[in-house]
């Protein structure tokens, strides 16, 4: 299988405690690998008993403007009294930034911050959680992003076909059906953007999902990463949090949105684009997979991926999302719910 380069054969602690000091930290030598597949994230400990979380960045993924886009985006959150974890300022070179780059590595440091995985069963966590996703997404209405990616259209789906297509990445004898149903899922995806001409676009999380959703009893729901910020519509930060099947996946979502419209106005007609925001993230995360197996934490822990059976089942699966594309199509459009 072919895919980009890993990047992160250098990264020794040795040379990760290297770039820190030389940004001016004074860590004691402690580090602890947290998860992260994307990025190298380590949690450090300072020699004035402190500590703090360094991220050092996967070369190639995001250029510079886009990374400090979304710092700027967290800062302005703070500034906001979101709860999200911002980088800190550092000093590097005689500069004051939040992006150092150090000895040929990008990375980023916050202020450690702790917490558990919110109870989503319960009512009021989602209302809270509602809550909160409006607050945020209150600030990133008042401008756009000009250099992060955008999901207000097919396109991630169309780059992501591409490149599977482009490395010969599937199983010969699978291809034709997966490149079948992905084109047609594409083309319903797209449709379902063209459905809402109207549609409000805004700075978002966009990877909201439970695992990258951090709480405390003080704080509520808090973020601690904003990695995968991007621009589109706000449903992309709702959808995710849903689980269970299409009843208790309804229950929650009321509660959500009971939450959010408290505090700012939600479009319901968004409602319609999830199965398209679905479809498109199943597509993106197969190219996603495919361009990180290089990197030997991949195929470790997805060891399933690129296999005859894997792009089978994505065959079913994305002609499932093609129904439920169709049936979501076929509603009336006047309706304020999901149902």
């Amino acid at each position: 299988m072919t895919s980009s380069p890993a990047g992160f054969g250098h990264l020794t602690p040795e040379r990760m405690l290297d770039a820190m000091e030389h940004a001016g930290l004074r860590p004691d030598g402690r580090l602890l690998q947290l998860n992260s597949y994307e990025n190298r994230v380590l949690q450090a400990y300072l020699e004035d008993g402190s500590a703090v979380v360094a991220k050092f960045y996967r070369s190639g993924r995001w250029s510079d403007a886009q990374i400090l886009e979304e710092h700027a985006f967290a800062r302005e959150l703070v500034e906001a009294e979101v709860p999200v974890v911002a980088p800190m300022m550092l000093e590097v070179d005689g500069q004051a930034t939040t992006l150092a780059h150090v000895l040929g590595d990008r990375f980023a440091v916050s202020p450690r911050q702790g917490g558990r995985a919110p109870e989503l069963e319960d009512p009021e966590v989602l209302r809270w959680i509602g809550r909160f996703l409006a607050r945020l997404h209150e600030v990133g209405q008042r401008h756009p992003f000009e250099h992060r990616v955008s999901w207000n259209t097919a396109q991630p789906a169309r780059e992501a076909r591409d490149w599977l297509r482009d490395h010969d990445i599937l199983a010969p004898d699978v291809a034709p059906q997966w490149h079948d149903a992905a084109e047609r899922c594409i083309t319903a995806i797209q449709a379902a953007f063209d459905q809402q001409p109207q549609l409000r676009s805004l700075r978002l999380h966009g990877d909201c999902h439970p695992g990258n959703l951090l709480w405390t009893p003080d704080r509520g729901p808090h973020f601690v990463d904003l990695d995968d910020a991007m621009q589109g519509p706000a449903v992309q930060d709702l959808w995710m949090m849903l689980s269970g099947d299409p009843e208790a996946a309804r229950r929650q979502l009321d509660a959500l949105l009971d939450g959010y419209e408290s505090v700012r106005e939600f479009d319901w007609r968004e409602l319609r684009l999830i199965e398209a925001l679905r479809t498109q993230r199943m597509i993106h995360h197969s190219a996603w997979l495919a361009r990180r197996w290089e990197d030997p934490a991949f195929p470790l822990a997805f060891p399933w991926f690129g296999t005859p059976n894997y792009w089978s089942d994505q065959v079913v699966k994305l002609r499932e999302q093609l129904d439920a594309m169709q049936i979501e199509a076929e509603k009336a459009s006047g309706l304020p719910s999901w149902d």
